[in-house]
């Protein structure tokens, strides 16, 4: 039964909807991040169609990652310091007006015909920098701004607002490709980090670090200090690690094959291409909304490691699909899979982690989810071209399937509760 909160008099509204009643900060780090995820998700889909349209080899696509991903897996070490010492709200600022100088940067260039994939890499480049230095700050944020009191709801209502627009900016992005041009998706990519950044201008407070102590310690022991708070709990770095090397598989799929499967191998309009990648918010929406419907979920690792589970069999079953509405099921499939997981992760992490190290251990988490990423985009490519791209698709997803499976077997993931 739907639980009910009391907001004002006698005035009742869905618990998962608390937050935006009862938090400023929360509505104000809902708006920027919603706002900047739905010109990403337009650019998520513009970009391969870009690269696709220049080159339709899926190597093309993988240099293009890699570059995006490389330069945030570098960073990625170093960010985690910097997010623990220094406001984390100016951090994010600065990172917001980077990449809104450099999407209307490739917006200016397409549409002058002077954009090509040197260029192209370049920008990505940066673009991946300043994500490795934003990423450990939000998460920080997310964890000083979610209170425990609103924490599964505010977490659960900040991904169904993502996902939503998770489901339209694919579709637009399509139109966009089709009726307009494709450099505009990235000036609207770039309008929302410019109003992210203006949402960030009143979350300084919160963005504080509570002062650490005086005693001087060495780089090397700054570097290393998230492994050591994340190694003291097997959830965290069983977790992490697995990711580490799952994500090869995951991502390799998802970001490069699937767009080929449907553009290249199916033929498919760029319309019906931001259609099926619709699907994959469908269904992490609807994993969040049943989230965040109760403040307390048991059998959590259970629950967790299930959601990859299906995750990874829907991917097996596309690499077998070939009409649009079952290509669409199975991507709802995979995006709920993959969002209970996350919700269960993000929320593990701020209650398992103190704020004053948040940022430490958020960069290690990201820097083992991305750091063979740059790896797995050319291998991916690699393997598509060499063996082709639909028995890659199947290999991969495979691999999730029963890597995950093994990894239940170990008794603090299964009985994390």
């Amino acid at each position: 039964m739907m639980n009910l909160v009391n907001i004002k008099g006698n005035k009742r509204y869905p618990e998962i909807i608390e937050p935006i009643f009862t938090s400023k900060a929360f509505r104000f780090i809902w708006i920027g991040n919603s706002l900047s995820t739905f010109g990403t998700a337009i650019t998520n889909i513009i970009l391969p169609l870009l690269v696709y349209n220049l080159t339709r080899s899926p190597m093309e696509m993988g240099v293009i990652m890699t570059a995006y991903m490389l330069p945030e897996v570098l960073i990625l070490p170093i960010s985690g310091i910097i997010v623990d010492k220094f406001n984390r709200a100016k951090i994010m600022r600065l990172a917001d007006i980077t990449r809104f100088i450099s999407s209307m940067c490739v917006m200016f260039l397409g549409l002058t015909n002077h954009l090509s994939i040197n260029i192209l890499i370049i920008i990505m480049m940066i673009m991946g920098l300043m994500s490795g230095v934003f990423q450990p700050a939000f998460s920080a944020m997310r964890a000083t701004v979610f209170l425990p009191t609103i924490r599964n709801s505010a977490n659960a209502l900040n991904q169904i607002t993502v996902e939503l627009l998770n489901l339209l900016g694919p579709s637009v992005g399509g139109l966009i490709v089709s009726f307009m041009s494709a450099p505009i998706g990235f000036g609207i990519d770039g309008v929302t980090y410019l109003i992210s950044f203006i949402c960030l201008l009143f979350l300084t407070n919160e963005g504080t670090v509570k002062k650490q102590s005086l005693q001087k310690t060495s780089f090397l022991k700054e570097c290393l200090s998230g492994i050591y708070i994340v190694q003291r709990n097997t959830w965290l770095w069983v977790t992490i690690v697995f990711f580490s090397f799952v994500n090869i598989a995951i991502s390799g799929v998802v970001t490069v094959l699937i767009p080929w499967l449907i553009k290249v191998h199916e033929h498919l309009p760029a319309y019906t291409f931001g259609i099926i990648m619709s699907g994959s918010a469908i269904g992490s929406i609807g994993a969040s909304f049943i989230f965040g419907m109760r403040k307390k979920w048991h059998f959590r690792g259970l629950i967790a490691y299930g959601g990859v589970a299906l995750a990874g069999f829907s991917l097996i079953l596309i690499s077998f699909a070939h009409y649009s509405g079952l290509l669409i099921l199975l991507m709802s499939l995979e995006g709920a899979g993959f969002m209970l997981f996350g919700l269960i992760w993000e929320t593990s992490l701020q209650e398992l982690v103190s704020q004053d190290e948040f940022g430490r251990v958020a960069s290690i988490d990201m820097l083992g989810s991305f750091a063979l990423l740059p790896f797995g985009y050319l291998l991916t490519g690699w393997l598509a071209n060499s063996i082709g791209g639909i028995t890659t698709i199947f290999i991969l997803s495979s691999i999730v399937v029963i890597a995950t499976l093994f990894i239940i077997l170990i008794p603090e993931i299964r009985k994390f509760d």
